[in-house]
């Protein structure tokens, strides 16, 4: 078991295992006693007993990519997992069993070559299973396919005391109910999820663009909205505000992604948009060849790596006016680096939803990825996110926990009797507060957990 001790290695050595795979270079100033770098099971039973002898707190890094940096805490041990990789695939039954650090692309690349089957993991290619997971999974085409966290059969946990469980609806069933929207609240590390995948579409992915001028904003917003809750089941939409590359205005994009197994079954699942469309397109294409690859590539382009990052999201009220309250948002980009989205739910979010941890959701995903480079815009593009969010807030019904800092804001994440019931599950498994748990201002939520209340709103 490799450790990495802050007071007895150089601060180079350091540094670079306390953030080096951290994505948002926005770097915290908080300090691990201690980073191991585990390569298996036992080093992580071993960390969370070494812990627990010292007296300190266990955090979990899986692929870095939480914007806060939920996994540099100080007084802690981080268990960073970034060289535990493991998958485990039955074709025949269309199950895989992955270690928390396999990203989408690194699940889905073995998935496609080799038995052409997928998983709807995270859209940006280096998200690592774990934090996605535990968080719900906002995947591939969750409007229709559901959460990806419905697909996990099972988990392979690590107890605050060291203990390795298997957990599934019948054994250790809380600790899976929890582990399925409980996000870093976890009270646990989990070694191995295993997971039940899709077939992926023999003809691989279709997609339809359209870009609009920021002057027809609310013309295409009104359009997408009226058009997402009955379209094609196997159809992703968003819409993205955002600078194109040479272009000195924003614009907005509108695009559905389709995964058929036939051409004619895209083209199909399609036709109802391209018929329907406002005119006004800057450009625009229909049904052109796609596929997860090139996918992961735009999601990496929009997400680059070595920047500074601030991000904030809202599930918006069904009955609101969508367009103006998100107005602001979409039409007053900080930076050109920034981009917003909204994603349709709907109808995933009309259903019942499983009984597990994630309880939120609305027809409305919406959410703010502020990018730039210099630390001498930092206060500007804060500024702006808490300016939006403020007034997105009371039109909204809380929010997701991977795009949200808990530091900054913190709202409704589960429905009441889930937060309460997984407040429960956490003081049952971990009454000490031994796994981290959720970051708020200064660190201070221990065993209570967030309190699932808006902050702000009026």
């Amino acid at each position: 078991m490799h450790i990495v001790w802050k007071d007895s290695v150089d601060a180079a050595t350091y540094e670079e295992a306390r953030v080096g795979r951290v994505f948002n270079h926005r770097r915290p100033e908080r300090f691990p006693l201690a980073i191991v770098k585990a390569t298996c099971e036992a080093d992580i039973v071993a960390t969370v007993k070494l812990a627990a002898e010292r007296g300190c707190r266990v955090a979990v890094r899986s692929g870095g990519h939480s914007w806060a940096a939920w996994s540099v805490r100080d007084a802690s041990i981080l268990i960073d997992l970034g060289s535990y990789k493991t998958l485990e695939v039955d074709a025949e039954r269309r199950t895989a069993c992955a270690s928390p650090s396999m990203t989408g692309r690194e699940l889905n690349t073995v998935l496609i070559r080799d038995h052409q089957l997928m998983f709807p993991g995270g859209h940006c290619p280096d998200v690592g299973l774990g934090g996605f997971l535990l968080q719900g999974g906002m995947g591939w085409n969750c409007r229709n396919w559901g959460w990806a966290c419905e697909r996990v059969l099972a988990v392979d946990v690590v107890t605050a005391e060291g203990q390795l469980l298997h957990c599934n609806s019948s054994q250790n069933a809380d600790l899976y109910w929890a582990a399925r929207g409980a996000g870093p609240g976890f009270p646990g590390v989990v070694t191995k999820f295993h997971l039940s995948l899709n077939p992926y579409p023999k003809r691989g992915f279709r997609s339809s663009g359209y870009l609009y001028p920021v002057s027809l904003y609310r013309q295409a917003f009104q359009w997408i909205l009226s058009i997402s809750p009955t379209f094609d089941y196997d159809t992703e939409i968003a819409m993205i505000s955002h600078y194109p590359e040479g272009e000195n205005e924003i614009q907005i994009f509108i695009l559905l992604v389709t995964m058929k197994a036939e051409v004619e079954e895209a083209e199909k699942a399609l036709r109802p948009a391209q018929e329907t469309r406002p005119v006004g397109t800057v450009s625009e294409w229909f049904c052109q060849e796609d596929s997860l690859d090139n996918q992961y590539n735009k999601q990496a382009n929009a997400n680059p790596e070595q920047h500074r990052y601030c991000t904030d999201n809202a599930y918006i009220e069904n009955d609101a006016d969508v367009p103006a309250v998100l107005e602001e948002a979409f039409t007053t980009l900080p930076h050109r680096k920034a981009f917003t989205l909204w994603y349709a739910m709907n109808p995933c979010s009309r259903r019942k939803l499983p009984d597990m941890a994630l309880s939120l959701q609305s027809d409305h995903y919406f959410a703010l990825y502020t990018v730039w480079e210099k630390e001498e815009d930092d206060h500007r593009c804060r500024a702006w996110v808490h300016k939006v969010m403020k007034s997105v807030e009371r039109h909204s019904i809380g929010a997701y926990l991977g795009d949200s800092d808990f530091q900054v804001r913190r709202t409704k994440f589960w429905a009441d009797d889930n937060a309460r019931r997984l407040t429960e599950v956490r003081r049952r498994w971990d009454p000490l507060g031994r796994i981290c748990g959720y970051l708020d201002a200064g660190d201070l939520s221990g065993t209570r957990g967030l309190d699932n209340a808006h902050e702000w709103k009026l």
